[in-house]
């Protein structure tokens, strides 16, 4: 593996623990977090980013049934180099959360229109796949909800905008969850990337 500015944090479900070791092994510089105790998606993100504060350099959270494009590390490096100080979000999925999608739609062909290759939101609405700026760790940590769904503790403790390239650098395997939901809806929706930054068939990877 290449020499890299940027590390990586996965967090699994113990259920899932061989996926998150196959994705490990694509990616340098790793650290895996496994729910042993089931204490839920929220407690295992703010984990890693607990790990992700005491680091020398950027690093990205990916959850366990994420599906990297080729040539991931290199491609999610240059993007971080591009937004330093933002909060980054490498997955923007359909299906889920419903409220937002009439929303990403509307933004992706605005930026199609503009031949811009990212778009913002006011909120972080997928735990896939993101980076929280090192200058805004100690407040994520700080102002942490422990009783919201990972992603959104993650982006509201932030704050500010959220930055999606418009061709997402990681899919979501989009299996059965794990995860008992506050809300208590079963996901049903179709949840895969809008766009992928690759036209390669993830799952296919090694």
């Amino acid at each position: 593996m290449v020499e890299t500015q940027v590390k990586f944090a996965i967090v699994a479900h113990e259920s899932r623990f061989d996926m998150a070791v196959s994705l490990a092994d694509n990616l340098p510089n790793y650290q895996i977090f496994v729910d042993r105790e089931s204490k839920g998606a929220n407690a295992n993100h703010l984990r890693a980013l607990r790990w992700a504060s005491a680091q020398c350099c950027r690093v990205v959270i990916m959850e366990d049934d994420a599906l990297p494009v080729p040539g991931f590390t290199d491609k999610v490096t240059d993007w971080l180099a591009r937004f330093p100080d933002e909060l980054v979000s490498f997955y923007l999925g359909t299906g889920r959360p419903p409220q937002y999608q009439l929303e990403i739609a509307t933004k992706l062909i605005d930026a199609d229109k503009r031949q811009a290759d990212y778009i913002t939101m006011n909120r972080l609405i997928h735990g896939v796949c993101y980076s929280v700026p090192a200058s805004k760790l100690e407040r994520v940590l700080s102002r942490w909800n422990h009783g919201s769904p990972a992603d959104y503790a993650v982006g509201d403790a932030c704050g500010g905008s959220v930055v999606y390239p418009c061709y997402s650098l990681a899919d979501h395997a989009d299996v059965s969850t794990v995860e008992r939901h506050p809300d208590n809806t079963p996901r049903t929706e179709r949840r895969r990337a809008w766009r992928l930054d690759a036209a390669t068939n993830t799952e296919s990877l090694p």
